[in-house]
């Protein structure tokens, strides 16, 4: 039994030894459980490499691009769920970061983007290479930090961390300037910080009246669907979502960035639905009566014009973020939780629920489903869609894809089926060119075990081309398989859809000679001889007879690899719903 002179059992602070500022981030850094760092100096970075240089607790990755480092630290993170980071001087150095910055708040994925900045005396002054980073990326992140008391350091590196990885995730940033890397202090580690905003690392929870209504609108309806978000994955709730789904019968369309949280090969499964998501999954969703939403955003692609989307359903919404509730669509009960407390308890309170007949809408979905999946047309050439489908053969879906930004980017989640979440990894609310190498590249460090694969174009895959020095040198296996049309294809399938087939800078190879699988002449450029100046191996493929052989080559070999594949430009990602525009306007041809 406790007395009043038992003392209370706290965890405490641990004071370091005498060090420089530069060393104490490192410290802070691995006391958060950070292993790799990808991260390119400079002057106002300079001292925190030399601190990193004399640990072999974290392994530091030199990028070739700061941009490319950031997309691969926000990609180990998507793979993970751990916190990426990344880390630049100032200046130019900083704002190389912004993209992924901007890129990871998009899609709650939790970062920490360290910057070096010039002498505190020197700020707000125009010195060399200063940028108000600070002030310049406070409209994409969860929290800015500019430290100016080298004392600060170890409670602002604790209270990022929390702050990146807890409640809705997103990325942090914390900028450095040189005297403070290089002030001599003795820290004090702090075990666990407060919030003055209990917001920043607060978890809610969905009281068992609100979840006891969802039951009771699953009970009474016909045609429920569950529409299921990225926040499933952040919340590592894949298991009760599975169980929920089965327990109540219901059919589940994802959106992209729910990709693999929902088995994708599962009857209940209608893969994804939206812009080009699947014909079947829309419509289930346009004509549901009960839509549950959970941990999504109404995001525009996903609901086209939103006073026309899912008009006849009573809408239930689920986010640990309250902002979201009402911001896009109205619906008729919102609740602020997290998605794996209230799948967990929703799987509790329905143990012995009983759900309704819904045997004829499950008719109809698979009728939709049997008649309009998917699909593409034979050709003599290699055509972009069965290129992603012979890699999911190949690869039996046992591989972590991930992807630049355009017509590819689409393919991939169409044609590669995923039964696991964190396997499909592509910038979705950003929609970054660039993306998808360098983010094989962290998601290759962060699951070395798994083939990792970059579906990409030609014109978002050479946008990070130099990052194939980084995988050569630091030995990082990332494959790249480049569906290479000459074109930027999804602006090409606009102009021919919208503007009349007027390209406007669309062509990326010569106007005079356009590359094509009839027409190997006018490739340009040839990545097979730029891959093989980093060292790294290629070949190019253009006959379909050639294609399987060429894509096993690639999974076979012990390294980097670019697999070339010449596809025509004249293919068009469908079904496409228009922007702003509803299902009915969908185009299927």
């Amino acid at each position: 039994m406790k007395t009043s002179s038992t003392p209370a059992k706290f965890p405490q602070a641990e004071i370091g030894r005498e060090m420089k500022g530069s060393d104490a981030v490192v410290e802070c850094l691995i006391r958060e459980g950070v292993d790799v760092i990808f991260a390119y100096p400079g002057g106002a970075s300079q001292e925190l490499h030399q601190s990193l240089a004399r640990t072999d607790k974290i392994r530091t990755i030199l990028p070739r691009h700061e941009q490319g480092g950031s997309f691969a630290a926000e990609s180990y993170s998507r793979v993970t769920g751990k916190v990426g980071v990344c880390m630049a001087t100032s200046g130019p150095g900083a704002t190389n970061l912004v993209s992924a910055i901007a890129d990871a708040y998009m899609d709650s994925i939790p970062m920490v983007a360290i910057t070096g900045q010039v002498f505190s005396k020197y700020i707000g002054k125009m010195a060399f290479q200063e940028t108000d980073f600070y002030g310049m990326t406070l409209p994409v992140v969860k929290h800015s930090y500019l430290v100016m008391n080298v004392h600060d350091l170890p409670r602002i590196f604790k209270e990022a961390f929390v702050i990146a990885r807890s409640g809705r995730p997103g990325p942090v940033v914390i900028d450095i300037p040189k005297d403070v890397q290089q002030a001599k202090f003795q820290p004090v580690f702090p075990a666990t910080v407060e919030f003055r905003n209990p917001t920043l690392s607060h978890v809610p929870q969905a009281t068992d009246d609100q979840l006891k209504q969802i039951l009771a609108l699953i009970a009474e309806a016909k045609k429920p669907v569950l529409y299921v978000g990225g926040g499933v994955v952040s919340a590592e709730a894949s298991a009760e979502l599975k169980a929920f789904a089965e327990k109540t019968n219901i059919r589940v369309a994802t959106t992209l960035m729910g990709i693999g949280t929902f088995p994708e090969t599962h009857p209940l499964s209608m893969h994804w639905f939206g812009m080009h998501g699947a014909a079947y999954g829309n419509w289930a969703v346009d004509q549901s009566d009960l839509l549950l939403c959970f941990a999504a955003r109404f995001d525009d692609r996903i609901t086209g014009n939103t006073d026309k989307f899912a008009t006849s359903a009573k809408i239930v919404h689920i986010d640990i973020d309250a902002s979201e509730h009402n911001k896009n669509k109205r619906v008729q009960l919102a609740i602020t939780s997290d998605i794996k407390y209230a799948l967990t308890r929703l799987n509790e309170l329905a143990a012995k629920f009983t759900p309704p007949d819904n045997a004829a809408w499950h008719a109809q979905i698979d009728t939709w489903m049997k008649d309009h999946p998917f699909g593409y047309e034979e050709s003599k050439h290699i055509v972009p869609q069965e290129a992603v489908k012979t890699l999911y053969e190949l690869t039996k879906g046992d591989a972590i894809i991930t992807t630049g930004v355009g017509q590819h980017q689409m393919w991939a989640a169409q044609f590669y089926r995923f039964n696991e979440p964190r396997r499909y990894i592509s910038s979705l609310g950003l929609g970054a060119m660039g993306f998808g190498y360098p983010a094989a590249l962290g998601a290759k460090v962060a699951r070395p075990d798994k083939q990792v694969i970059d579906i990409d174009g030609d014109g978002s895959w050479l946008m990070n081309v130099q990052e194939l020095a980084t995988a050569k040198i630091e030995k990082i296996a990332a494959k790249a398989m480049i569906l290479n049309n000459q074109h930027l294809g999804m602006v090409v399938q606009w102009e021919d859809r919208f503007y009349g087939s007027v390209r406007g800078n669309t062509i990326l190879g010569d106007e005079t000679n356009v590359g094509s699988p009839d027409n190997l002449a006018g490739i340009y450029p040839d990545f097979v001889t730029i891959a093989q100046g980093f060292g790294v191996k290629a070949r190019r493929v253009h006959l379909k007879s050639e294609l399987r052989e060429a894509i096993q080559e690639m999974l076979d070999h012990d390294g980097p690899y670019v697999l070339d594949v010449i596809v025509p430009y004249t293919e068009h990602v469908l079904p496409m719903i228009p922007a702003g525009k509803t299902v009915k306007d969908m185009l299927l041809k």
